[in-house]
């Protein structure tokens, strides 16, 4: 499916959560309120919402995709408008920043959408972590989600008999998660000289570094999270590893799940040998970055994301969108002074960026923790006694 089709997909999906939401607004009106009708109605405008959402992401995805496979050749400059939205946000952020007076502060200034994308497509560069659990964009300050975890599914009855009547379900064991998104902020020293270069400039020297500041803070509650999880198995030898794999999860989890640890980590895995002393790290034939342990694809994180714990490197297995929910608010701001934080009294002008944004587990089965230190060889085996049993 192109850019276009995904497009009008999302808009239409978009339609059709409005007329849900339409719809459910009536019901609770209606003196005839029926609970479950209205239930029944709700969860299909919740399903319609991710839907949509999901959409949203992939469109973003073939965006990006198309742009960065693009001929040199075929990129055509900023036309007026485009050009005039940059430049606007860069004169009211000079007019934010020189406007400060003694005793008085300023309204601040929020971000544009087409600033924070060019912000989200940095900060998927420096945070891999966000790209490893589900995303989901809210539009308030605080809200809840019921989730249904894959381990309380139940099968449908068995009927031996074709004239049986079919009885309902059982209620699914839906947990709550409630959201209360947190201002994040941090503050940077700007000197006159950044506000009289360019545009371009200007604008290049905000993105990377809300960018970098953004990935810092969101690896931190990514990780706090990824640390929640109700297994935590200790490895010591390959074998450990296969039972972290095989053993710790729901079967049905196995699919998508993949291994995630540090670059410290990925170093001591990459010297592991099986019983014929073959390393056990095998790159993807078919992709040379991607490596693979037991089949499964295993994310390297740089030390500086996702550090030792006590001089011992991280190991996860898992789905980690399944298990863990940004709720992002999407409202990033900029404020700035010349007297507070130090500025009276350095002649300095502060810049202070707030990001808004909760991270919570939905489901603490649904991947696995561990740590090591170092990962013993599985034991080596002959041909006379590799066919023996215990």
């Amino acid at each position: 499916m192109g850019i276009n089709e995904l497009n009008d997909a999302w808009i239409s999906a978009g339609q059709k959560v409005d007329g849900m939401n339409a719809k459910l607004n009536a019901a609770v009106l209606d003196d005839a309120f029926d609970k479950d009708a209205f239930k029944s109605m709700k969860a299909q405008r919740d399903n319609l919402a991710a839907q949509r959402d999901a959409i949203k992401d992939q469109l973003d995805e073939a965006r990006a995709l198309e742009v960065r496979q693009m001929d040199n050749k075929d990129k055509q400059p900023l036309d007026d408008g485009q050009k005039g939205v940059r430049d606007q946000f860069v004169k009211e952020f000079k007019n934010m920043v020189t406007s400060t007076q003694e005793g008085k502060g300023n309204g601040g200034l929020t971000i544009p959408t087409d600033v924070q994308y060019t912000i989200n497509q940095l900060v998927r560069q420096f945070a891999t972590l966000q790209g490893l659990v589900n995303v989901e964009s809210v539009s308030t300050t605080s809200g809840s989600r019921n989730y249904e975890k894959l381990s309380d599914i139940t099968p449908l009855a068995d009927l031996d008999d074709e004239s049986a009547k079919i009885g309902d379900n059982d209620d699914p064991e839906l947990t709550l998660i409630k959201y209360a998104i947190h201002r994040y902020a941090g503050i940077t020293t700007v000197t006159d000289s950044l506000l009289k270069d360019s545009v371009e400039n200007i604008m290049a020297w905000l993105s990377t570094w809300i960018a970098k500041k953004v990935a810092v803070t969101r690896n931190l509650k990514i990780i706090e999270a990824m640390g929640k999880a109700a297994k935590k198995p200790t490895i010591a030898k390959f074998d450990d590893i296969k039972d972290l794999e095989n053993n710790t999860l729901d079967p049905a989890i196995m699919a998508t799940s993949t291994f995630v640890t540090n670059q410290s980590g990925f170093n001591v895995l990459s010297k592991v040998k099986d019983a014929q002393g073959r390393y056990m790290l095998q790159r993807d034939v078919t992709q040379p970055d991607i490596y693979r342990l037991d089949g499964k694809t295993v994310t390297v994180i740089a030390d500086r994301w996702l550090p030792d714990v006590s001089g011992a490197h991280p190991i996860y297995f898992g789905d980690l969108k399944q298990g863990i929910t940004l709720f992002d608010r999407e409202n990033m701001s900029l404020l700035s002074t010349n007297i507070g934080g130090g500025s009276f009294e350095t002649d300095t002008t502060k810049i202070r960026v707030i990001d808004r944004f909760d991270v919570e587990v939905v489901d603490d089965g649904a991947w696995a923790t561990g740590s090591f230190k170092e990962v013993a060889n599985q034991a080596a085996t002959t041909p006379a006694d590799s066919g023996k049993t215990a």
